[in-house]
């Protein structure tokens, strides 16, 4: 049977709950009036308390990045202030939307680009909504007409414009290498803009509102401060006469031997010999900085592809391919992208490559140095000379018989680079590549510079081999930028000075807040050794390989440099040509590097000499440097014929002209030798030696396969 309920504790058990009931109910009435008393009696307390969490009339005031400016101020890199449109659809549509239709035919007006019904149904499906961007970089005269318009018609609401700084580049591509550019969110890529990106860079401020104590709107201002002012050593007068120079010599050889532009790179720096001071740096192909990303400026250059490695990383190769219009249209964004950063790329600090004979001078001086050789040397070349299994060829193959330590220079002999070198030794050898920086960065103040330590052995890694092929400038890489520095040490007293692109840094005020001065980071070589090399440098022009090279009116110091790329079974060189002005007291160097040169014979170093023979004969008499040779009749009239006759107030012209003796007259120029009468070769336009039927350089008269690189296995 079942048990029946207990009624009296049901009673009780109800009796509890409804009094806990009556309790609960008491206490949330006493909170209740507890909060309306509160309210009443600190009304004004509360207001402020909660009024002043929230943010009145507060907005960013963007900073404006500095200026970069040239040696003598001009603006290469600066800012301008623009505005993106914003609507504001919880104004438009107060006033039951009277203010929609009126605005929206002021912005139609004013604004033909703009889809108004598009805004219209935007508005209207978003009534709250505070902020949406409708046009972006609007310049100040684009929106003025709309600005006088709001300040007349009280019923155009809901449109502000929001302000911010575009970069702009006033001089397009000019030092586009050098200067670098930005991200959309203001962040430099590349040169100075990426290695100075904090100098340039401001810091934004603010704008605040906040509530006084009678609750009445106050602001307050955090000002911007704005990005310093970096002042590059960049003369744009001289950096504009070399990317002329560049930009003619490409398109005097595009297309040529195959579809392209006129080299795979052209690349030139200028530099004060005593001081580290970089007046020009350009390369070719170049873009431009204003629309960094127009593929155009692939057109014409090397393809080059992302190739991954296994341990995550990844390489570029070059494709062997040339862009054209239809391999750019057939191309990913991807790849488009991976093209567009090798251009972006200094080629003159990011690059390298093999220096050839320009590398000579280096040899000479760390052997005179170390007491290996003396200035009375003399050396026996025979066209080669065997180094362990290998021999080893001079590039010229006929053998310059016995020449003096002054003549290998001028005359570019490899076999006397490698009897000196093989005198020398390894350990010193290698000292001395350290001393002159090769293998490691500059420093230059440019972002994206090059280690070349991998592609330098050191002095216990280097067989016979090696030492004999470094001696001459191959099977090792250097940088433009670290073989010019070098340069500069061997000519100016041994003073190896850091090379750098900026002179000082000053704040938007105008004051100097960092002054760069020229540093010398050591002495590479002593006083008599540094005369020495430039004595046999100026037997380059006057007696050598570098005779092209003068200006006319200027005797210069200078070599040339030709290597073969690798595979060393192929035609690809790149030739150059260093040079320095005036011959024996050198105050510029110019430094042309000619990469793989679209022609079916390559190895030519009159590419180079020619580049900096026109560079030379407009910066010296732009930098009033005044001329140390009497013109000859040829001379004057080149200078006419350039457009040029007003250099010759820089020089004291002979008096009769009509009456000197010019390039042409036999006084003044050696016969011309045999083999100039060779005939040609019909299948490549070499010259072909009719006794031997080898193919001849018909400038030099070498053997085409005979250059400064051979190793013959």
């Amino acid at each position: 049977m079942r048990k029946p309920k207990n009624k009296k504790f049901r009673f009780v058990s109800q009796k509890k709950v409804l009094v806990l009931f009556f309790l609960v109910l008491a206490a949330f009435i006493f909170l209740f009036a507890r909060i309306v008393w509160l309210i009443k009696n600190n009304e004004t307390e509360y207001q402020k308390q909660v009024l002043s969490q929230r943010s009145y009339d507060s907005k960013t005031l963007p900073a404006r990045r500095g200026d970069i400016v040239d040696a003598k101020g001009v603006k290469l890199a600066t800012c301008e202030k623009v505005y993106n449109m914003v609507v504001d659809a919880s104004v438009m549509t107060t006033k039951d939307g009277k203010y929609i239709e009126t605005t929206l035919s002021a912005l139609q007006q004013c604004f033909p680009q703009l889809d108004v019904a598009e805004i219209r149904t935007f508005v209207k499906q978003n009534p709250s909504n505070q902020w949406h961007v409708v046009l972006k970089k609007l310049t100040y005269d684009q929106i003025y007409d709309f600005r006088v318009m709001q300040g007349e018609n009280k019923d155009i609401k809901g449109i502000w414009f929001e302000e911010e700084f575009r970069r702009i580049y006033p001089g397009g591509s000019l030092a586009a290498d050098v200067i670098g550019f930005t991200r959309s969110d203001n962040q430099g890529l590349y040169g100075l803009e990426e290695f100075y990106n904090k100098e340039l860079n401001g810091v934004d401020g603010r704008t605040y509102g906040y509530l006084d104590d009678d609750l009445n709107l106050q602001k307050t201002v955090k000002p911007a401060v704005d990005g310093y002012t970096v002042h590059s050593t960049i003369d744009s007068n001289i950096q504009s006469i070399v990317e002329r120079c560049l930009y003619d010599f490409n398109e005097a050889h595009k297309n040529h031997n195959h579809y392209g532009d006129g080299a795979e790179n052209l690349g030139c720096i200028v530099m004060e010999v005593n001081t580290g001071n970089i007046l020009a740096m350009a390369s070719y192909p170049t873009f431009n900085l204003n629309d960094t990303k127009n593929t155009s400026a692939l057109l014409g250059g090397v393809q080059v592809a992302q190739v991954d490695k296994e341990n995550g990383y990844f390489e570029i190769k070059k494709t062997g391919k040339y862009i054209d219009q239809e391999l750019l249209d057939s191309m990913t964004d991807d790849e488009i992208l991976t093209n567009l950063n090798y251009l972006w790329k200094n080629y003159c600090i990011a690059s390298s490559y093999e220096p050839g004979s320009t590398f000579k001078p280096f040899t000479v001086a760390a052997a005179l140095e170390t007491d290996s050789i003396s200035p009375d040397s003399y050396y026996e070349c025979l066209g080669s000379w065997q180094v362990g299994p290998h021999n080893i060829h001079c590039h010229n193959r006929y053998g310059d018989g016995v020449i003096s330590l002054k003549s290998a220079v001028a005359q570019s002999c490899n076999v006397a680079m490698m009897k000196i070198a093989t005198t020398m030794g390894a350990e010193k050898f290698s000292k001395f590549q350290q001393a002159f920086n090769f293998g490691l960065k500059t420093n230059v103040d440019l972002a994206g510079e090059a280690r070349t330590a991998d592609f330098l052995r050191s002095a216990s890694e280097m067989d016979a081999s090696d030492l004999a092929t470094y001696s001459f400038g191959q099977n090792f890489n250097v940088t433009m930028i670290q073989l010019a520095t070098g340069f500069c040490s061997l000519i100016n007293g041994g003073y190896y000075y850091e090379p750098h692109m900026v002179s000082k840094i000053t704040n938007s005020s105008g004051v100097t807040v960092k002054n760069i001065e020229p540093r010398i980071l050591k002495q590479t070589i002593s006083a008599s050794t540094s005369e020495l090399i430039r004595e046999y440098c100026k037997a380059v022009v006057t007696e050598g390989t570098g005779k092209a090279a003068r200006p006319a009116g200027y005797m210069i110091g200078g070599k040339t440099g030709t290597a073969q790329t690798y595979p060393r079974d192929g035609n690809d060189f790149v030739v150059s040509f260093v040079g320095f002005a005036p011959a024996d007291d050198p105050q510029v160097l110019v430094y042309v590097v000619v990469d793989r040169v679209n022609e079916a014979k390559q190895d030519n170093v009159g590419y180079a000499r020619e580049i900096v023979r026109n560079i030379f004969t407009e910066v010296l008499p732009y930098m009033n440097i005044f001329m140390t040779e009497e013109l000859s009749a040829k001379e004057i009239k080149e200078l006419e014929d350039r457009q040029l006759a007003n250099t010759l107030k820089y020089g004291k012209a002979l008096e009769n002209p009509d009456e000197t003796q010019s390039d042409d007259t036999p006084d003044m120029q050696e016969k011309d030798p045999a083999w100039k009468s060779f005939p040609k070769d019909p299948a490549t336009g070499y010259l072909k030696d009719p006794n031997t039927g080898e193919l001849l350089d018909p400038d030099t008269g070498d053997p085409i396969n005979g250059t400064h690189s051979a190793l013959d296995f």
